[in-house]
């Protein structure tokens, strides 16, 4: 009898921290609105750098090898090329990593909503067993015996607590904007910013491809929750926002997603199961995947080739600098 020895996948090498030194607070072009910090999380450079070296230190998962970068990687548009992350023990996530950028500029987090702000959010996944797996009170302990990061968090918030890491993480995450792409230059009147099959594409998701009705705002989502058929198995969609509200009627409800750094994001929805922007496009095309809950707001559309590639191509334009 042959013995077969299985590999446990680790999660990787960690990213590097390639963003810009700089993380400015005015919004680009796109977003009127500034960045609104919450009381007692103000803007401060010191709360920012403390959050990012903690981003990408995996001093706060339980066996030291994933970082918040892990799953969220800046080559990668801050999200995970994977379909689903790799945690501690090469366990897997539950959903894939979407992008952090502009989550300062909404409301919800998560794909079902299951944080209102940030500061609740940044904790999550290290007390996640499939994620980071470590208890925040031990990750306390870690950094009090961390001169490096005691004494920061004492200059930046007075004190080291689960408040304070949460708020420090929240910040750096709050900073993250992205926008000034030539779809953003075109609308304030530069008309040379897309080339004419963009335009078609612009055309298309504004009219009959009707996208418009959930992709709408700077940040090209509502931030509303949505049924579209996608992890529905033989007729029964999965819980999502149900699983939060406690509504039947929430069930296959997902938050949408925004469109910005898309072409940097695949794979795809909230399960990764789509891996070009061309099959998303063929998906929302054809009405999304039909079962009892599907969101009425999804309808099929009629498109050429020709059009479908100029969806696709104008969808690419939201990522061009």
């Amino acid at each position: 009898m042959l013995a077969v020895a299985t590999l446990v996948q680790g999660p990787g090498p960690l990213p590097r921290d390639t963003l810009p030194a700089t993380l400015p607070l005015a919004p680009p072009l796109g977003f009127p609105d500034e960045l609104v910090a919450p009381i007692g999380n103000e803007f401060t450079d010191e709360r920012t750098a403390l959050g990012r070296a903690l981003f990408f230190d995996p001093l706060l998962s339980r066996d030291r090898t994933v970082a918040c970068a892990s799953c969220h990687q800046p080559e990668h548009g801050m999200a995970d090329p994977r379909a689903r992350s790799l945690g501690v023990d090469g366990k897997l996530s539950r959903r894939n990593a979407p992008t952090l950028f502009n989550r300062g500029h909404a409301s919800a987090q998560m794909w079902d909503g299951a944080a209102e702000s940030l500061e609740e959010q940044a904790l999550m996944p290290l007390e996640n067993p499939d994620e980071m797996a470590l208890p925040v009170e031990e990750a306390l302990a870690r950094l009090r015996a961390e001169p490096r990061y005691a004494a920061r968090f004492e200059a930046a918030y007075g004190a080291l607590s689960r408040e304070s890491l949460a708020k420090a993480l929240a910040q750096f995450v709050r900073r993250l904007q992205l926008g000034n792409s030539p779809v953003d230059r075109f609308r304030a009147g530069d008309v040379t910013g897309l080339s004419p099959q963009e335009r078609t594409g612009m055309w298309l998701f504004e009219s009959r491809a009707g996208c418009w009705r959930c992709h709408s705002g700077p940040n090209f989502s509502d931030e509303r929750f949505h049924s579209t058929g996608i992890g529905v198995r033989e007729g029964v969609a999965e819980l999502g926002r149900a699983a939060i509200t406690g509504d039947a009627a929430d069930r296959g409800r997902f938050k949408t997603a925004s469109l910005r750094a898309l072409a940097l994001t695949a794979p795809y929805m909230h399960d990764g199961s789509l891996a070009t922007l061309g099959e998303v496009v063929e998906f929302y095309a054809r009405g999304g995947n039909p079962h009892p809950q599907l969101d009425p707001e999804l309808r099929a559309f009629d498109a050429t080739p020709e059009e479908r590639a100029a969806l696709v191509a104008f969808l690419k334009a939201l990522s061009r600098p």
